[in-house]
């Protein structure tokens, strides 16, 4: 199994910030899906994106597990794990 802290260091970086609203939740997902299984993606975002996160759980269930980093006004960083 692997550490929490060498997922961490694998994670690929997600800006959703530069991403345009309207495209913002196909591309996560796409992004997602592309994901193998230990693979994670570090969320990085503006505001805290409840909404997203509820349906990543009801796409993904227990196949994603999810860290927050960071969760400030202004500064949230999450990370996706495929499990």
């Amino acid at each position: 199994m692997t550490s929490p802290d060498k997922l961490t260091q694998a994670a690929y970086v997600f800006d959703a910030r530069g991403i345009s609203k309207r495209f913002r939740h196909a591309a996560i997902f796409g992004a997602m899906d592309s994901l193998d299984p230990g693979e994670a993606m570090r969320f990085v975002n503006d505001h805290d994106p409840l909404p997203l996160l509820a349906q990543l759980a009801a796409r993904y269930g227990d196949a994603v597990e999810i860290s927050y980093l960071r969760r400030e006004p202004g500064e949230i960083v999450i990370d996706f794990t495929r499990t």
